[in-house]
């Protein structure tokens, strides 16, 4: 019985956990999309990793070097709560291209504008993260909302540290 996670079809591994199915639904739907924007957010993360030059290279590499490995862990553990739910998550970079609000890095822009965009990803999806996490309150889903909640609070550090590193010196 096992679908695409496009068409959202609950799996064999359905819980009996008190979440009836249209509720599992809607949460793992919303979970979907923020696996997807995580996925975006990794593939953006990584290739300023690899491309970075000039005298923030060492600091700008680190930093997301550790952005890109949290966030590999983070799509893990989003797609693991959606099969928790019952349902299938995405599995193709088509997939996450359809249901993320992010997009490429633009290749052409300077390092500076390339982490003030990242910045600009990360506060779009926390946004998202924010009404996935009232979608999951208001069915009762407290793992779920915990889940994103904490995502939340790792999106606004990550944004933070990048806009710290292209801060101007007073």
């Amino acid at each position: 019985m096992t679908q695409t996670a496009r068409d959202n079809e609950v799996s064999d591994l359905k819980p009996s956990r008190g979440l009836n199915e249209e509720t599992r639904r809607k949460t793992a739907d919303r979970l979907s999309d923020v696996q997807a924007d995580a996925f975006r957010l990794y593939i953006n993360v990584q290739g300023l990793h690899w491309n970075v030059e000039g005298p923030l290279f060492y600091s700008l590499h680190k930093l997301t070097e550790e952005q890109y490995q949290e966030l590999s862990e983070s799509i893990d553990e989003i797609a693991e709560r959606v099969r928790a739910l019952g349902l299938i998550p995405p599995e193709s970079l088509a997939a996450y291209q359809e249901r993320s609000i992010l997009d490429d890095l633009p290749r052409d822009a300077n390092l500076e504008d390339r982490v003030r965009r990242l910045i600009s990803d990360y506060e779009r999806a926390t946004e998202r993260l924010t009404q996935a996490v009232e979608v999951a309150e208001e069915h009762g889903d407290v793992k779920t909302a915990d889940l994103l909640t904490e995502r939340i609070g790792v999106y606004d550090e990550n944004a933070w540290m990048l806009r710290a590193s292209v801060a101007k010196a007073a």
